[in-house]
């Protein structure tokens, strides 16, 4: 074991630094959680919300109109949504676009100090 006088190594902050030390806002490396979760969590519902509207749409009123059988009877329409969000989550454009919006977002967040949902409540107020 360890003596009580053996000197720790004194580690920096992993994400620290920053004028709110919340990370270097000119940073563009991304975290594996940033990558693998949050920008698809992105693409997903840009791609559902803005490239795929129409079909979002049409499920929607098809899943209001048959209510528990919808599963059923609103293949078609669930099909025509799923293949519109697959060919945007492939699509490297819009990926690379969605990115940048993220580390936009990012970026402003390290130098302010305030979240996204944050401001939007401030702006309704």
């Amino acid at each position: 074991m360890f003596a009580s006088s053996e000197v720790k190594e004194e580690r920096t902050p992993r994400y620290g630094g920053g004028p709110h030390g919340l990370g270097d806002p000119d940073s563009y490396k991304l975290r594996k959680i940033e990558q693998n979760v949050v920008i698809p969590k992105i693409v997903r519902e840009r791609a559902k919300y803005e490239k795929c509207s129409e079909e979002n749409k049409v499920f929607g009123d098809c899943c209001l109109n048959t209510g528990f059988w919808m599963f059923y009877k609103c293949r078609k329409e669930v099909k025509g949504l799923n293949d519109c969000m697959a060919k945007w989550f492939v699509n490297e454009d819009f990926i690379k676009e969605c990115r940048d919006q993220y580390l936009q977002e990012r970026r402003q967040y390290r130098l302010t100090g305030i979240k996204k949902n944050a401001e939007v409540q401030k702006m309704k107020s």
